[in-house]
């Protein structure tokens, strides 16, 4: 299965679907798609998704939004569990697109960098 964590007003998510449903047909998978601004993720699937993305915790973070929204975590960039947190409590703050496969999952910026998801 092959899942996105989806925004239909960006264009760098719309692009990175493009690219998933390319390779779920191609690939003969399912493609789950999650609207993550109605449908917010829990604390237990933002921690999972960290562990898929083998990456630091601010790499979750859109620090635009977070200036904007939670300037406070900002200072906290470093400390996963309030980054975490503050995601959960404003999912507008979760950077996108994320897709996930395999148990791995890589952040579409720029869309190409989901490619190697489907090798």
């Amino acid at each position: 299965m092959i899942q996105i964590f989806h925004n239909a007003r960006c264009s760098k998510s719309r692009a990175a679907l493009l690219l998933a449903e390319q390779a779920a047909d191609r690939l003969d998978e399912t493609l789950c798609i999650r609207d993550y601004l109605n449908e917010p993720l829990s604390l237990d699937e933002l921690i999972l998704l960290l562990e898929q993305l083998a990456a630091p915790v601010r790499t979750l973070l859109r620090e635009d939004d977070a200036q904007q929204l939670c300037p406070a975590v900002l200072t906290q960039r470093d400390n996963a569990a309030a980054v975490l947190q503050a995601i959960a409590q404003q999912p507008r703050l979760l950077q996108r697109p994320i897709v996930v496969r395999n148990g791995r999952a890589v952040i579409g910026r720029p869309p190409e960098a989901v490619l190697p998801l489907f090798d």
